[in-house]
């Protein structure tokens, strides 16, 4: 129905009216205001997700290679049952452990430029990224790839434990390293964005690739994430985004899981590909790392609120 200006002098007697007739039109003419905001909304993050994919596009050869890692080992100041002893509350930045950042499907590490320079501003220096084939056709293969790699981290750096940031895809790999094959006792904190915990149903035709498959809900590997994990050590940070087209359902992106101890913070007013680059987003991430506990109040399957965006 549409309800014009010529109609709004004949509103007083809508009153008159048994319910809910006078709600439901109170309802209707709001209506335009409310579909103008949303349509206002939609049309930034869609020019956003344009001008992110555009620089993406020239940035991608730069990130096809793995990146060389020249630092040199440092001893450990940790105890050898630090893996058993819990974090301080809160850590030093320039003591916090190395961050592992790992992008999603048929992309890779360029996609981390801003967010690189956003924690180093902050002193976090140990930052590395890791780059996975775009012919991996497992997500279990992925994890056990990404084992190996966060190993050598660990003994190079001397830290025995590593943050991880990963994008879409990227998140769902180190979910499965830290959940199913004991990556808990390296991973610290793992921070997703958009990530298809519960998978997504978008681009049916995309079922040809095997690793698509899998983040298909009901897939066997997400059977298998969702089976109990008691004593996960890793504490979980899922970004998920209410403009995210890439998600399907876009709550899809939540961690809800019994076992793990979990946050999920609501990102409004960007899509799928801005997440890793929005400013709003990294300065959150910051925090994030920078906390060893939740950040409002108890974590476990609950929400750690909203985050609106310009």
């Amino acid at each position: 129905m549409k309800v014009t200006t010529a109609a709004l002098p004949l509103l007083p007697l809508y009153r008159r009216l048994p319910e809910p007739f006078p709600a439901l039109l109170t309802d209707l003419t709001a209506l335009p205001g409310r579909l103008t905001g949303i349509s206002l909304t939609l049309l930034k993050a869609t020019a956003l997700e344009v001008a992110v994919l555009a620089g993406h596009v020239l940035l991608y050869p730069s990130g096809i290679v793995q990146e060389r890692r020249l630092a040199p080992p440092v001893p450990t100041a940790n105890p050898p049952d630090a893996l058993l002893t819990p974090p301080a509350p809160r850590l030093p930045v320039s003591q916090g452990p190395p961050v592992v950042l790992l992008h999603g499907f048929f992309d890779n590490r360029s996609v981390f430029l801003l967010l690189r320079r956003a924690l180093a501003q902050q002193g976090r220096h140990r930052v590395e990224s890791v780059n996975f084939s775009p012919l991996t056709s497992d997500v279990r293969v992925a994890a056990a790839l990404l084992d190996r790699h966060i190993e050598e981290i660990c003994r190079r750096t001397g830290s025995e434990r590593v943050d991880i940031v990963g994008h879409s895809l990227g998140g769902l790999i180190a979910r499965y390293y830290a959940q199913r094959l004991g990556g808990d006792r390296r991973v610290r904190v793992l921070v997703t964005l958009g990530t298809p915990h519960a998978g997504t149903r978008v681009v049916p035709l995309a079922d040809a690739h095997p690793i698509v498959r899998q983040m298909r809900p009901g897939s066997d590997l997400l059977e298998e994430l969702a089976q109990p994990a008691p004593g996960c050590r890793t504490r979980f940070v899922s970004f998920w985004s209410d403009l995210d087209h890439v998600i399907d359902p876009m709550e899809a992106a939540c961690v809800d899981h019994p076992d793990l101890t979990a946050e999920n913070v609501r990102v409004s007013g960007i899509g799928h590909l801005a997440l890793p680059v929005h400013p709003a987003v990294a300065t959150r991430i910051r925090q994030v790392l920078d906390t060893a506990g939740p950040l409002t109040g108890p974590a476990a399957g609950g929400t750690a609120g909203g985050l609106t965006v310009a």
